[in-house]
């Protein structure tokens, strides 16, 4: 399993609790882990995923926003610091200061154009208006 599909596995973990919680959806602002993201979605694989990792099906819905990313002590708590692929891009580039500043900090400031939605299954396929 790639790094990328691992942090996704973790990204959902945490999407499911926030919504067991009554927590708005987590934002997802690594260009990386969107893409494996998207090379998952509509796969038996994915629908096992999300069933393992947030106990529900989950939709990858268009969500656009910038700001600190609320989720990030969870992920601490379960698995550690943010390793470097939460600051790349989908092209492999790494946002050196984003990750300097969060290693510095403990703090992600940073922008995203998609996040997870709860969802009865039927809607998991890929969105063809989402890159």
């Amino acid at each position: 399993m790639s790094t990328a599909t691992i942090e996704l596995g973790r990204f959902l973990t945490i999407t499911g609790q926030r919504f067991k919680d009554g927590d708005t959806a987590p934002e997802m602002f690594s260009g990386a882990i969107d893409a494996a993201w998207h090379e998952m979605l509509g796969t038996p694989e994915y629908a096992a995923l999300c069933e393992e990792t947030a106990g529900q099906p989950i939709r990858h819905v268009e969500n656009n926003g910038f700001g600190p990313i609320a989720w990030v002590a969870a992920y601490e708590e379960a698995y550690g610091p943010l390793p470097e692929i939460w600051f790349t891009d989908a092209e492999g580039n790494v946002d050196e200061e984003g990750l300097a500043r969060y290693r510095e900090t403990g703090r992600v400031v940073a922008e995203w154009d998609c996040g997870p939605a709860g969802g009865d299954g039927d809607d998991l396929a890929p969105e063809t208006d989402l890159a």
